[in-house]
């Protein structure tokens, strides 16, 4: 991943423990897991006042409540993002919807989307909780990009 040095050693202990292949295994559900490792990387400085890196963190460990939480406090098109990721998660495909329209504007997105966040929505739909490689892979690489994305822009 690339991310500034100081973000990857605040969040190695993280992606060493759960890397991306075992992440976010489940299009939707939340079983929250390393949780405490999540604890950890925001407590350190380079995570400090960075909450659009905490969203996306909770997401990655399937905690989605306090990445609901966190994503709510982002009044900007990348909180817009996270928090349609998470309604996604939670199956609530009309709120996620609503959330993908007020992040159109994000750089990720806009112009040529660089990613199509509704068009994964309604695959995520369609697939009824079949965890497809291929939907997992798409929803690994947006979470990626989101998160690249944020670290990237201090």
């Amino acid at each position: 991943m690339n991310l500034p040095p100081a973000i990857a050693a605040a969040c190695a202990p993280l992606f060493d423990q759960a890397p991306m292949e075992s992440a976010m295994t489940a299009l939707t559900g939340s079983h929250p897991i390393h949780t405490e490792l999540v604890e950890q990387v925001l407590n350190d400085p380079a995570m400090q006042g960075r909450a659009e890196l905490a969203a996306g963190l909770w997401l990655y460990v399937d905690d989605l409540e306090r990445s609901h939480a966190t994503s709510q406090t982002l009044p900007d098109p990348t909180g817009a993002f996270w928090h349609g990721i998470m309604h996604r998660r939670d199956g609530d495909f009309s709120n996620s919807r609503y959330w993908m329209r007020r992040a159109a504007s994000h750089p990720l997105i806009a112009g040529g989307p660089r990613l199509d966040p509704g068009r994964l929505v309604d695959a995520v739909e369609r697939s009824r909780g079949d965890d497809t490689a291929d939907l997992i892979a798409r929803q690994r690489a947006e979470w990626q990009s989101l998160f690249e994305w944020c670290a990237n822009s201090i």
